[in-house]
């Protein structure tokens, strides 16, 4: 079974949904079968990698609200955060391009490392208020996931794997992804948004049935109709 999920360094629900699933794949007890992987999705590939403005002023601008509503949204999305492990400093959070950090992924990716950098960077961003947008604290994440320092500073300092976060970008336009997390399953089923482990969960299980085994029989029609059973049959009125 493979999954693939569309997400963003820089989207709190990312996160909060990455944890959700890695709930559900706990107690999956086929989850040794089961192959996730990363797709990049820029929120604001506009965005500048460096910025004066706090995450709340930021998401004040764009939301049309002011600074002190924006941090009451923060808040609220902390709390989600907190259900599952996560303790969010939004307060300390630095805004930036999240493009290098994708093509990071891609090129950890290639060394085998995917699963750690993708955890590492989100924790790095939501968590320690790193700079993602910032090549010295790339390369650091990178090697304390195992990469080598020199390769990945000769990678950063190039355009190497840009190409491939546009691919999945274009991907997700394709199949309609509106925002992030989006999953996919075996390419059959879509989950949109951080949703509650139990719907990851029984997602995993419907898939699995139906690639591995007798689909349990979905009835149609509100009421119980008219039946014979080995004993008996269901007679009408007579008026």
């Amino acid at each position: 079974m493979k999954i693939e999920v569309w997400s963003d360094y820089a989207c709190p629900f990312c996160y909060i949904g990455k944890r959700r699933l890695e709930e559900a794949l706990a107690q999956f007890p086929h989850k040794e079968k089961v192959e996730v992987e990363f797709k990049a999705f820029e929120l604001d590939p506009y965005a500048a990698r460096d910025t004066e403005f706090t995450i709340h002023e930021l998401l004040a601008k764009k939301y049309g609200t002011s600074v002190e509503q924006a941090k009451s949204m923060s808040e609220g999305v902390g709390a989600q955060a907190a259900t599952v492990g996560l303790d969010f400093k939004f307060d300390t959070m630095i805004p930036t391009n999240t493009l290098d950090a994708h093509r990071l992924a891609k090129f950890s990716a290639a060394k085998g490392k995917e699963k750690e950098m993708t955890e590492r960077l989100l924790s790095a961003y939501f968590v320690e208020s790193k700079h993602l947008g910032d090549h010295e604290t790339l390369t650091q994440l990178a090697v304390e996931v195992g990469l080598d320092e020199t390769e990945v500073r000769a990678f950063l300092n190039s355009d190497t794997f840009t190409e491939e976060v546009r691919i999945d970008e274009g991907e997700a336009q394709s199949i309609g992804v509106q925002g992030v997390p989006f999953f996919v399953v075996n390419q059959k089923y879509a989950i949109s948004g951080a949703q509650p482990t139990n719907v990851f969960a029984g997602a995993l299980q419907k898939v699995w049935e139906e690639e591995h085994g007798r689909s349990v029989l979905q009835p149609l029609g509100t009421e119980q109709g008219a039946a014979c059973t080995d004993s008996s049959c269901d007679m009408p009125d007579s008026k």
